[in-house]
């Protein structure tokens, strides 16, 4: 599943009731692009200029499948992507079965709550997953890599030269940024439904 893909189902459903939920989609936009454009050009080569002391490909290739068994944005931040958008797709299914639109919404007390429900699930998935990062990747990418070769029998530890660590290093620092700020969106967003709950009637 591409990003573009994802991308324009996203646009596609009804949009959400809130201005800062409407800001989070665009925000959504601009981190797809970020994973798309600078992801890409950060991890796309990585294999190819990792290298190791010795000249052996195989081992060059264990050590790098052992320092790298998931890539930071090819693998886990798309497969993060989809993942937090399931909430919303449900919503949206459920938005378009019973044809609900943007205004009802708010005016619904069983729309507001199923909407609050998605928002809430997408905070604890995307808290999963910034956690899950945390765990894989760390907070710095160091240049040099010691890999663990005996599996291979050689009796050796193999030292490894890692390629563009700062730039990987910076990209994850990204990674966690754009998280965080979800989250913040998200918990924001289920603020501001409240409010308008409270505030403004119903009929209106």
């Amino acid at each position: 599943m591409s990003l573009n893909y994802i991308k324009n189902f996203y646009e596609g459903c009804v949009k959400p009731p809130t201005v800062i939920g409407q800001f989070h989609t665009l925000f959504f936009s601009i981190q797809m692009f970020f994973l798309g454009v600078l992801g890409f050009a950060v991890y796309g080569n990585e294999a190819l200029h990792f290298s190791c002391d010795t000249d052996k490909r195989e081992i060059n290739l264990f050590c790098y499948n052992q320092f790298r068994p998931i890539t930071p944005q090819v693998s886990f931040s798309t497969l993060q992507l989809v993942i937090v958008l399931v909430p919303g797709a449900i919503f949206h299914l459920y938005a378009a079965c019973k044809s609900i639109n943007q205004e009802c919404i708010l005016q619904k007390p069983i729309c507001t709550v199923i909407y609050i429900l998605s928002v809430l699930l997408r905070i604890s998935l995307e808290a999963i997953a910034f956690w899950l990062q945390i765990y894989l990747f760390g907070f710095q990418v160091k240049s040099l890599y010691l890999c663990d070769a005996r599996f291979l029998g050689e009796n050796m530890i193999v030292r490894c030269m890692v390629p563009e660590y700062f730039e990987k290093t910076i990209f994850l620092i990204a990674l966690y940024t754009f998280t965080a700020i979800t989250m913040v969106l998200c918990v924001a967003e289920i603020f501001e439904i409240i409010f308008r709950r409270l505030y403004f009637p119903f009929g209106q």
